[in-house]
């Protein structure tokens, strides 16, 4: 069951956060599922430090759908997997009759979770996504967090022993099938530690091939 309460964050406990987490719960693996409450986590921590005014349930949705992109579900798809999780959560909201502004925070949250130098200058919703994801996976800000705070989370949503391993593998296994979707990103990263076949693009070869004569 999950609390109601970490590190004084209180976990949305409404028919729609409830309805959002069965639903998460039931399209991802144990590992992204408490990856993602995490993240919100994480992120709710980043925000009381630094004392921004944020929407906990906006917050909690997207921080919940911001890596449903990487799961079976979408291993036919070539957009962004941060895009296929955008769209997941857009459609959630709105079947539950969220408004369209809304929507859109959530949108952009889990669109850019990824994307460093731009959401931190957005609303707090999105740049506390990423902030929640970035010290989730990679300890970005981990000194950052107390002692108490990274044991209380941790306690209520434990880390896997090779979380690591795990998640890496994890974001292999959602993008293999669509290598295009990485040029740009970070994520081409995954591709070329797991495929040593994967050949990166370099966007400096592909302007000198462009048919523009200078």
């Amino acid at each position: 069951m999950t609390p109601r309460e970490v590190s004084g964050i209180r976990i949305p406990d409404s028919q729609l956060a409830r309805e959002l987490t069965e639903f998460v719960r039931d399209t991802e693996s144990d590992l992204l599922y408490n990856h993602s409450l995490r993240c919100y986590c994480w992120g709710c921590l980043a925000g009381r430090r630094k004392e921004l005014k944020y929407d906990a349930e906006l917050l909690y949705a997207a921080s919940m759908f911001h890596d449903i992109g990487l799961t079976a579900k979408y291993e036919n798809s070539q957009l962004r997997f941060e895009v296929d999780g955008a769209n997941a959560a857009s459609d959630f909201l709105r079947s539950h009759g969220i408004s369209e502004t809304d929507i859109e925070t959530v949108w952009n949250a889990v669109a850019l979770h990824s994307t460093p130098g731009i959401p931190q200058f957005m609303r707090a919703e999105i740049a506390l996504v990423q902030a929640g994801a970035g010290m989730d996976v990679a300890g970005r800000g981990y000194d950052e967090f107390t002692d108490a705070e990274r044991q209380s989370v941790l306690a209520a949503f434990p880390r896997e022993d090779d979380f690591k391993s795990g998640i890496i593998d994890a974001f292999y296994e959602g993008m293999k099938h669509r290598p295009a979707s990485t040029v740009g990103t970070f994520n081409d990263d995954f591709l070329a530690h797991k495929d040593p076949h994967f050949q990166r693009v370099d966007m400096c070869a592909v302007i000198y091939a462009s048919k523009w004569q200078g």
